[in-house]
């Protein structure tokens, strides 16, 4: 069996509050990005065997893919065992979720695989227990995700927009991002509910003028090429640029295909990972 796990990008990433266990709590517009993992998975007859095209990528249990397998044989007492092999094509802790989107992808093909005919709300709640972003996956699309990421509501499609993305060479731990944030001296959060509405109205110029990642100010301290990257794409004739998630990785819009081409062909000489996608 083959699928695809997509990459996503933060609209926008607000933090309204922390837990006692210390997760914070969030408020996100999340995007699916036509830009995705390839993911062929066989049954065997027991164990679980990873193979990626990465090689720095584990291929045990602290594997998300892996971890992901084995919660679900483990839930629905499967005797069987899995084969998974991945071709990894969005960056690594790049802000993306290129390893919840695995996690999530496996969890579906599984659930089809041995005909569990598990709800989507049966896997989100198995999602959730291996990454707050894996429930987002799951639903995929165009979605508000509240709390520390499991609480999703879907939104209208703000599909077929172009996209942009630059990974720079570094990536970025999400939980050393979380740990530095100071919620006390975040005076201007995103108006979620203003971008919600201006994103169903298709409104790609308000939207992108207005994106907001509270996280960006923390990453962007450490990191400067994300300020300059966002720069220069903007210079090139996009029309907003963001960090998504915890970073690195820079996106920008472009209401014309031949701008963001000649951004891109630009930008190939600058950085080795550079993506000219659309949203989905």
């Amino acid at each position: 069996m083959k699928g695809k796990a997509y990459a996503k990008i933060n609209i926008s990433l607000d933090i309204v509050g922390k837990r006692e266990d210390g997760y914070h709590l969030l408020k996100m517009i999340m995007q699916n990005i036509e830009l995705y993992d390839e993911i062929r998975i066989e049954k065997i007859s027991s164990g679980i065997k990873i193979k990626c095209n990465k090689p720095f990528i584990p291929t045990d249990e602290r594997n998300l893919a892996y971890k992901a397998a084995k919660l679900f044989l483990e839930t629905y007492e499967i005797k069987s065992g899995v084969f998974i092999d991945i071709v990894k094509n969005i960056p690594v802790a790049a802000g993306l979720a290129g390893g919840s989107a695995d996690c999530a992808t496996v969890l579906k093909m599984l659930n089809k695989m041995f005909n569990i005919n598990a709800s989507e709300t049966e896997l989100m709640d198995l999602g959730v227990k291996l990454g707050a972003d894996v429930p987002y996956c799951i639903k995929g699309g165009t979605a508000l995700c509240e709390g520390i990421g499991e609480k999703i509501t879907a939104l209208k499609s703000f599909k077929d927009h172009i996209l942009i993305l630059i990974k720079p060479p570094f990536g970025v731990s999400t939980k050393e991002v979380y740990k530095i944030f100071d919620i006390n001296k975040a005076r201007i959060h995103p108006n979620t509910e203003s971008l919600i509405k201006k994103m169903e109205e298709n409104d790609l110029y308000y939207v992108a003028s207005n994106m907001k990642n509270l996280l960006e100010n923390v990453t962007v301290r450490k990191h400067k090429m994300i300020y300059n990257i966002k720069e220069n794409l903007v210079a090139r004739g996009a029309v907003g640029s963001m960090m998504s998630g915890s970073g690195p990785t820079v996106f920008a819009f472009f209401d014309d295909m031949q701008v963001a081409l000649k951004c891109y062909d630009e930008m190939k000489n600058k950085y080795d990972d550079v993506f000219l996608t659309r949203t989905i």
